[in-house]
């Protein structure tokens, strides 16, 4: 299974995205801003391809999706919530989006959850994350792009 998260709107307090799972679109997330320099638990993961497990997560109390080997991050998870005060790094989900915000997280975390537990009984699921800087998107979304 292939996610792809598409980074389009940086604000100053985060960046919102575009969910997909095997090409077609899924929901829209939120990370935190997209920085040169990390500041803990404010800024955005680097952009890669990243194999996700789901795990059990000692914050939360419940499974949840695990991104591996995420560069100078630790705990990257795949969960719900609506701001950037929800993420410490991670990537929100949500069925809606506004400036700085998703809507409907829970709907749209349990709809990718049951996607992502159900193609880890059969196969590896990866995650690619597209864009650090809105020329990153520009170049991405373009016709010439890979």
């Amino acid at each position: 299974m292939n996610i792809r998260v598409l980074r389009k709107t940086f604000t100053d307090q985060s960046t919102v995205g575009e969910l997909s799972v095997n090409g077609k679109f899924e929901c829209f997330t939120l990370e935190d801003k997209v920085r040169a320099v990390k500041i803990h638990g404010k800024t955005a993961i680097p952009a890669g391809i990243y194999e996700v497990t789901v795990t059990f997560s000692d914050k939360f109390k419940k499974p949840l999706p695990l991104l591996l080997n995420v560069p100078n991050f630790a705990g990257i998870r795949i969960h719900s919530g609506n701001t950037a005060a929800d993420t410490e790094g991670c990537i929100l989900v949500g069925t809606t989006k506004a400036a700085d915000s998703v809507g409907n997280s829970r709907v749209a975390f349990k709809a990718l959850f049951e996607k992502i537990e159900a193609a880890l009984k059969k196969e590896k699921v990866f995650i690619e994350v597209v864009g650090g800087t809105p020329e990153d998107v520009a170049h991405a979304s373009s016709p010439e792009a890979g």
